[in-house]
């Protein structure tokens, strides 16, 4: 459903603005891994993080919400903000938060693979619940089939190969690889957050396609989701940890990262 909003969105684009766009996207999502890797490692809470960005994140969707849909106001029944918290608990604090966990306790690459494989899970989840066909008796099935397993094949290869390390210094500068700093233990538990974190993210994007048809306004949606999302982050989080050292927000890289993951890749979240 999120894949198919934004081919209307780009249905004036070439096929080499929507390309560059594509890969601009992927530019940006790689540096948002990063970033929140270098700040999860430094000790940020991660539900303090995910509710100031998913704040930020309501206001700068406002606007949007606001002038672009304002005349589609009306009194909302118990049963949207229903689908509304269960979208914003699915998608972001349930999804967002298990990857987070994961990439603390794994490494930003190897996370990074299991975003690939999130719309091979959203394929199957249709296929289950019938609002996909399969069709392997035609053309476009097979061709579907062959791209999922396709895919998932070379996730799992970039996930479990094991390379030459390179060093961009002095080798006498490094004790050891990151990757070794992480125990068996520990990745484990961050492997199964990330498999739970693409279950939670495939479920969302079928969440979306019943969602939207109780709720059309894609901006109204996002706003109240991210609001919601925050609340949430910050109940559970204060649940977990109330010390103040964690729920500050001082000048840092923890800040900049909130606003990169708004300003960059919000859009990314609209129904």
């Amino acid at each position: 459903m999120a894949v198919t909003g934004r081919m209307k969105k780009w249905s004036g684009w070439s096929q080499s603005q929507m390309l560059a766009a594509m890969l601009a996207v992927q530019l940006f999502a790689t540096g948002q891994q990063l970033l929140s890797k270098v700040v999860l490692s430094q000790g940020s809470f991660i539900f303090a993080l995910m509710a100031y960005r998913h704040l930020v994140a309501a206001l700068c969707v406002a606007p949007l919400a606001f002038f672009l849909e304002r005349e589609n106001s009306k009194k909302m029944e118990w049963s949207t903000w229903l689908w509304l918290f269960i979208n914003a608990f699915t998608g972001i604090t349930a999804a967002m938060g298990l990857f987070y966990c994961g990439l603390r306790d794994t490494t930003a690459t190897y996370s990074s693979n299991f975003l690939n494989i999130i719309p091979i899970v959203t394929f199957v989840f249709s296929i289950i619940f019938r609002i996909e066909k399969l069709g392997l008796g035609s053309k476009g099935g097979k061709i579907k089939t062959a791209g999922a397993i396709l895919c998932v094949g070379g996730a799992l290869a970039a996930s479990l190969y094991k390379g030459k390390v390179f060093h961009l210094a002095d080798a006498h500068h490094f004790h050891r690889p990151a990757v070794m700093e992480v125990s068996k233990s520990q990745w484990t538990r961050g492997t199964f957050m990330l498999v739970g974190s693409c279950v939670c993210y495939a479920s969302w994007y079928i969440l979306q396609v019943k969602l939207l048809k109780v709720f059309p306004w894609k901006y109204r949606a996002t706003l109240l989701t991210c609001i919601i999302a925050s609340i949430q982050s910050a109940v559970i989080g204060l649940c977990l940890n109330r010390s103040k050292a964690a729920w500050r927000l001082e000048w840092n890289l923890q800040l900049i990262t909130i606003v990169y993951s708004v300003m960059l890749l919000t859009q990314l979240h609209l129904p």
